[in-house]
């Protein structure tokens, strides 16, 4: 059962194992901007630069592993994230990762010591090769967004939230395959208004929403390496339209933007993909009603924008 329930048993089990990210509280004249509060959830401060390590630990610790060990597709987050669990855990793992992927997160796939396959330029592409891998090793396939293990791990950061801002009304999320939200929606279940976020480019959710089910869109976009999947899982979709407020859509433009705001306001390096949900407030294109409290979940900082000479 992806619920409450199953959200916490997955959280003490890899307590252990995972960062809990902190909250923190801002105003929007600290990036220049007019709508008042918001919290920011720290999760790029995750283990892997990453929200990902809660669902990739969740699955290694929850499954029998084979003597060949795991393998994933991913744009490169998750990629990374099941690499530090297969590292954790002392067993190997292949990680097959699209051309696109950026620099910083193939040389954190690296540094974990999984072995890493580069093929196409999608991350279909990267999840094709990766199933025909799994079938001809019997290595364990983890993956990216469409499993219960996976939105279970991603369903705690749910847990985190509601006991350190227990009093928030709209948490706004970034969405590729929908595992991260799709974890959420689990755990908060129309207690707090999710809201996706998803760039122009990649817009899954938001097609699947229209159509009633996942339906393949054309991805593209600075962000595509992080939520830059053709169509958004099918165990997440029941979740979202049952418990998510509809998607919002941000262009390029805006999310750069917000990548520059967050380090101009906070000091807060943020990819693409992590900065996607705060270029929705940002940008205007989610409005929050007076006194709406607002939490912006900022989920990746796995980049290279910023270096230190």
């Amino acid at each position: 059962m992806l619920d409450r329930d199953a959200i916490a048993a997955v959280e003490r089990l890899i307590r252990p194992y995972i960062r809990r990210t902190p909250t923190i509280a801002a105003q929007g004249e600290d990036f220049g901007a007019a709508f008042g509060a918001v919290r920011f959830k720290l999760e790029f401060l995750q283990h892997t630069g990453s929200f990902k390590a809660r669902g990739a630990m969740a699955t290694l610790l929850s499954l029998p592993i084979p003597p060949a060990g795991v393998v994933a597709a991913s744009g490169g987050n998750h990629g990374a994230a099941v690499a530090f669990a297969a590292q954790r855990l002392g067993v190997p793992a292949a990680i097959f990762v699209p051309g696109i992927a950026s620099p910083a997160k193939l040389d954190r796939i690296r540094g974990y010591g999984a072995e890493l396959i580069i093929v196409g330029e999608r991350y279909a592409d990267a999840l094709a090769a990766s199933e025909a891998h799994a079938k001809h090793t019997g290595a364990m396939q983890v993956h990216a967004y469409d499993a219960p293990h996976t939105l279970l791990g991603q369903g705690t950061i749910g847990a985190e939230l509601e006991q350190d801002v227990p009093d928030i009304d709209t948490l706004l999320v970034a969405v590729g395959g929908g595992g991260l939200i799709g974890g959420l929606a689990a755990w908060f279940a129309g207690r707090v208004r999710v809201v996706g976020v998803e760039p122009q480019a990649a817009p899954a959710l938001h097609a699947a929403l229209a159509a009633g089910g996942p339906v393949d869109v054309e991805v593209g976009g600075i962000a595509a390496d992080s939520l830059g999947a053709t169509r958004v899982g099918s165990l997440m979709f029941p979740l979202a339209k049952a418990h998510v407020a509809g998607s919002v859509l941000v262009t390029d433009a805006a999310i750069r933007q917000a990548q520059a705001a967050l380090w101009d306001g906070l000091r807060v390096v943020a990819e693409p993909g992590g900065a996607a949900a705060f270029a929705a407030l940002l940008s205007g294109r989610y409005v929050p009603a007076p006194g709406e409290r607002v939490c912006v979940l900022l989920c990746g900082a796995n980049t290279t924008a910023v270096r230190f000479d």
